[in-house]
């Protein structure tokens, strides 16, 4: 099995973002099911849960209800620690928020320049910015430009440029174009959908074995040349999609834990007139983020230009008290 830490892992391999940032952030977020919860603030015992689990699984009635009617607890109590965990949650967000301001680190933006531009095929006038964000998987989300925590991202954009003046690298490039260029005009749910079947058929590859290291996010020019993991398919899609002439703003990768596999994974996003759509290595079909509520939960998202915390909705955290 894979382990988390320092970040996300995909497969075995794990997104550091630097100086333990989302160490202390997974600490304050990731506790949210309703059992978990009142077992880390002492409200239940471990016994107590194991039991109402137990009742849950064979009865289906929410957990919530089981103890409440079994006098573990008083709704009242309930409410009060999801609340709590509410207020948690809002204070990690802005205190995240305030340090992506400055203080944390010598440069206050991080300045990645727009390589993916470089491989273009369209004028990015083709999909212009969209009119609005639908919250992703119904998440609340916080949005900030500091992206220097986020050096695996910046440092894959820096290789990308360097390796594009390569000669060796020509061919590679020459190879994608033509194999994509044929979904220029398409309307974007269809361009995403022949960019999502075609970069997912490159080879799957934990970066432990592919580079020798526990997190490596690779070029899309090491990608289509030695295969990748998750993040590695995100990348390439993002750049495709880039090429093909769809603005950096209608495009996000998503750090997001697949509650199926019980592992965080990464996905592209893309923002179309009819709502997000998920472009995923584990699946040859593009979805819309809607039908994948239940999947997935994001954890963070970023592109070229900022980046956003996701959280749950409060009235998700009150209805789980019913």
């Amino acid at each position: 099995m894979s382990e988390y830490k320092n970040g996300v892992i995909c497969g075995s391999s794990t997104l550091q973002t630097g100086k333990g940032l989302f160490v202390t952030l997974r600490a304050l977020l990731d506790n949210s099911k309703i059992g978990d919860l009142l077992v880390l603030h002492g409200v239940i015992t471990p016994a107590q849960l194991r039991s109402a689990l137990d009742e849950h699984r064979a009865s289906a009635i929410p957990l919530g209800q089981i103890l409440i009617q079994n006098k573990i607890l008083s709704r009242r109590t309930l409410l009060f620690t999801l609340l709590r965990q509410r207020m948690l949650r809002f204070m990690a967000g802005g205190l995240l928020f305030v340090m992506s301001l400055g203080g944390f680190a010598k440069k206050s933006f991080a300045d990645i320049a727009d390589i993916p531009a470089k491989v273009s095929l369209a004028s990015t006038a083709s999909f212009g910015a969209p009119s609005a964000y639908p919250a992703l998987f119904g998440s609340d989300e916080k949005r900030s430009e500091n992206l220097t925590a986020f050096t695996k991202w910046s440092d894959m954009f820096a290789r990308f440029d360097r390796t594009l003046k390569q000669d060796s690298s020509q061919d590679v490039i020459a190879k994608m174009k033509r194999d994509i260029e044929g979904f220029s005009g398409l309307s974007l749910p269809d361009m995403a959908e022949k960019v999502n079947r075609l970069m997912n058929k490159q080879k799957y590859i934990v970066d432990s074995k592919n580079w020798g290291k526990s997190d490596y996010w690779a070029t899309p020019v090491e990608f289509l040349t030695r295969g990748g993991d998750c993040e590695d398919y995100a990348i390439a899609k993002y750049v495709a999609l880039r090429a093909l002439g769809v603005v950096e703003e209608r495009m996000r990768i998503a750090i997001v834990h697949d509650n199926v596999k019980n592992i965080p994974h990464a996905i592209l996003i893309v923002y179309t007139g009819d709502g997000a759509l998920v472009l995923d290595n584990q699946n040859p079909d593009v979805l819309s983020a809607d039908s994948l509520r239940t999947r997935y939960r994001p954890i963070f998202s970023i592109n070229r230009q900022a980046w956003w915390l996701h959280s749950a909705p409060e009235s998700t955290l009150i209805a789980s008290a019913k």
